[in-house]
């Protein structure tokens, strides 16, 4: 993997000495485990820092990871975010950590309690609260990574198993924020706040402080912010609105992403969404920045604000782009943000 000369940086914040690292989303899930080989590549070749993907319900995250890295392209990656429901937080450290030893390389494990939906599919039941379980999840993971001695017996899960101690890359304990709620347990207890889907002001006014207060709390230092953005250049031929249909319409069908958005000063109409209304929606999210949508330097700009907000690594989401126009096209999108980013 490439590096890049702070001094050169563009991301740089000046006043801070803070930089902004840059990352990719691999922007479909891959059924066939050579689909995740060009994204990885583009970690590997270019200063990109990291790979993500998202809970996969066709093919686990883990294993095109691992395949990736026996195909030779050993990079850091990142799980944004893999649901709770679907694993003990025993097999989630040993998910987290067999990847670091096969890779070589760091893993930013990431988890959330997912939609009500899932939860009951999975558990019979939702969660009663979604804050304790995450609590309890984190609390659990990180004993059986770390060989602490304490048994987790809580509202929701039980662990006591300890993982052995093997020498290896960084895990990074990570959990999906999108409201206060949650982003106070992350500050409490996480190494990494995910977001998915948020605009850079609502994470200014919103998340951040509840960062810092979990953390405060908890007297340890405010997790860093990893934002998944997603993103599209502007081109002729290109409707901003299907992109951002084609990238969030699960989504905006949400009603826990619905309450953020509207927080977040996204004009979605009250109660639940209408698929006879999906553009107009879709439409919201790029007149309120939660789609980055422009010209190249409009582009840059309003990445800049995630950056401003406090953002420690943006990752470029084109989701719409692959949906619409085919990996290759995706691939072809995230060369050219990384160029205009001084990343390629």
């Amino acid at each position: 993997m490439s590096s890049t000369d702070s001094s050169t940086d563009s991301s740089a914040d000046s006043s801070s000495g803070r930089s902004t690292e840059y990352s990719i989303l691999v922007p479909f899930v891959p059924r066939r485990p050579e689909q995740l080989l060009p994204f990885a590549g583009l970690v590997h070749w270019t200063g990109a820092s990291r790979l993500w993907q998202g809970q996969g319900m066709t093919t686990e995250p883990y294993q095109g990871f691992a395949h990736a890295a026996g195909a030779g392209f050993r990079v850091p990656t990142g799980l944004g975010v893999t649901l709770m429901p679907m694993r003990h937080p025993y097999e989630a450290a040993l998910q987290a950590k067999s990847l670091s030893l096969i890779t070589g390389e760091s893993v930013v494990a990431g988890f959330g309690p997912g939609s009500k939906d899932m939860q009951r599919a999975m558990r019979g039941e939702p969660y009663r609260s979604p804050l304790t379980a995450a609590r309890e999840y984190l609390t659990a993971v990180r004993g059986a990574l770390t060989g602490t001695p304490e048994v987790m017996a809580g509202e929701y899960w039980h662990q006591a198993g300890r993982l052995a101690p093997l020498p290896g890359p960084q895990v990074e304990l990570g959990l999906g924020v999108l409201r206060p709620g949650m982003a106070k347990v992350a500050g409490e207890l996480a190494d990494v706040a995910i977001t998915w889907l948020t605009p850079a002001r609502y994470l200014s006014e919103v998340i951040v402080p509840a960062l810092a207060a979990g953390a405060g709390a908890a007297e340890r230092a405010v997790p860093r912010i990893a934002a998944i953005v997603p993103v599209a250049l502007a081109a002729d031929g290109r409707d901003p609105a299907k992109l951002a249909l084609a990238s969030n319409g699960a989504h905006l069908s949400l009603p826990h992403y619905r309450d953020m958005l509207r927080r977040g000063g996204i004009a979605l109409p009250e109660g639940e969404f209408d698929a006879a209304d999906a553009e107009a929606q879709a439409l919201a999210l790029v007149k309120g920045d939660a789609f980055v949508y422009g010209a190249a330097e409009e582009v840059l700009d309003k990445l800049g604000a995630y950056r401003d907000a406090g953002v420690d690594e943006i990752v470029l989401n084109v989701t719409g782009v692959a949906s619409l126009e085919g990996p290759s096209a995706a691939s072809h999108e995230l060369k050219r943000l990384l160029q205009l980013l001084g990343r390629s």
